[in-house]
């Protein structure tokens, strides 16, 4: 049943995707915000569709926590849910992303009119300079800058890989910087077409001011989101869950 149900939302995931966009095409003749708003839209109906299909609920903690203006939001990076599912929850955001997505036919275009931020991850220094000053740009407009300071999925219980990127654009940005924390590894797995019922948290943890010294700030940031992630799986049921799964 779950593979059922899993197929069907992914069919009804891409299409609805595909439907938006061009939907969403005199977007382009339109202010930013336009574009913005079909995305929440999206990410709205997605979490629908895998709440009634898949019977994955999502829960949000400590919103409360999130100061007014530009912010940096450094989240843990375990599926590909919280590409889309954190859009909601903010005015203005703004993702940093691989600049490959940003060649996607229509897909690609719409994140250039939504002023997203990509990355050369093969450039180098390069690649980091024009992002920090494409992420000044950003913050300064009063935009949330988002970014997987891991810069790829990890699966619930792997060994971090912090990047340094995120202590830089911290260290140059001087915007105060909200831990993400979350779980959704266990329930929309990498690389797996499966979709699992239960309930994916993400908890926003207390921001971190600006001003700390960059090694500081990385080694905060990374004990803290995954320090949390750690409880939120194991809160969710953790290793039993997915080794249940397996057997």
């Amino acid at each position: 049943m779950t593979l059922l149900r899993s197929v069907v939302f992914n069919i009804l995931f891409y299409a609805n995707l595909a439907v938006l966009m061009i939907v969403a095409l005199p977007t382009f003749l339109m202010p930013r915000h336009a574009i913005l708003a079909m995305a929440k839209l999206w990410a709205r109906s997605s979490i629908w569709l895998l709440r009634v299909i898949c019977g994955t609920k999502m829960e949000v903690r400590g919103l409360e926590r999130l100061p007014k203006g530009p912010l940096i939001v450094a989240a843990k990076h375990q599926s590909a849910f919280e590409t889309f599912a954190l859009l909601p929850l903010f005015d203005d955001p703004t993702f940093i992303l691989k600049r490959e997505l940003m060649w996607l036919p229509l897909f690609g275009w719409f994140a250039a009119k939504a002023r997203m931020v990509p990355v050369d991850r093969s450039a180098g220094a390069q690649a980091l300079n024009a992002m920090t000053r494409r992420a000044r740009e950003e913050t300064l407009a009063g935009r949330q800058l988002l970014i997987f300071p891991e810069g790829t999925r990890r699966p619930p219980g792997a060994e971090p890989r912090y990047k340094y990127g995120v202590a830089h654009l911290y260290a140059a940005i001087g915007a105060p910087c909200v831990p993400v924390a979350l779980n959704s590894g266990l329930f929309w797995p990498r690389r797996s077409l499966l979709r699992h019922p239960g309930t994916i948290v993400v908890e926003f943890l207390e921001p971190i001011a600006p001003g700390l010294d960059k090694a500081d700030f990385h080694q905060r940031l990374q004990n803290e989101i995954e320090t949390t992630s750690t409880c939120l799986v194991e809160e969710a049921g953790g290793i039993a869950v997915m080794s249940s799964r397996s057997a």
